[in-house]
């Protein structure tokens, strides 16, 4: 059994849309909620707190596939340039790269595999941003612009996650 988690993004939970698919395809994914959006805490304290949740969800087995999507794709990139030995597959939806927590000129670059989806019509999230950064950041990277928005949805009924979440 292989150890997966899925990463919400800023103003949603582990039971939105994809959470629910998720578990319904791979019964093993974890969708935990992290702590809510409040519009009174800043983004960089959200993220910490979001952080040590998913530190203490993660440090407890080894290696992971992390599916993060937006805000979750940042929490998932962190982990992983952090602990790369942890992760064996990152696979981002639309990920939100515009933090100074994720400095490539902070991290070696990771050798694992990572997958990522951001659709060309997103209107939160810059494609062509976050597909630099991930350039910097991992050395094994599949970066898919798709015909869609940020949610993705479109694009994310038609994955074949059974075989996306396999090593290679």
């Amino acid at each position: 059994m292989q150890n997966i988690i899925y990463i919400h993004g800023l103003k949603s939970s582990g039971k939105g849309f994809k959470g629910q698919l998720l578990r319904k395809w791979l019964p093993e994914c974890l969708t935990p909620d992290f702590e809510k959006f409040n519009p009174n805490i800043s983004i960089k304290f959200l993220l910490e707190i979001r952080m040590k949740q998913l530190y203490s969800i993660l440090n407890e087995k080894s290696p992971w596939i992390i599916i993060g999507s937006s805000f979750g794709g940042l929490m998932g990139a962190l982990f992983t340039c952090q602990n790369p030995e942890k992760v064996s597959k990152l696979i981002l939806l639309a990920p939100y790269f515009s933090s100074s927590r994720l400095n490539p000129k902070v991290y070696s670059k990771v050798e694992i595999p990572v997958v990522a989806y951001h659709g060309k019509h997103d209107k939160i999230v810059s494609a062509p941003r976050s597909k630099f950064y991930a350039e910097k950041l991992f050395t094994t990277l599949n970066y898919n612009i798709v015909d869609d928005d940020h949610s993705l949805h479109k694009i994310f009924l038609t994955l074949d996650w059974k075989n996306l979440i396999k090593k290679n």
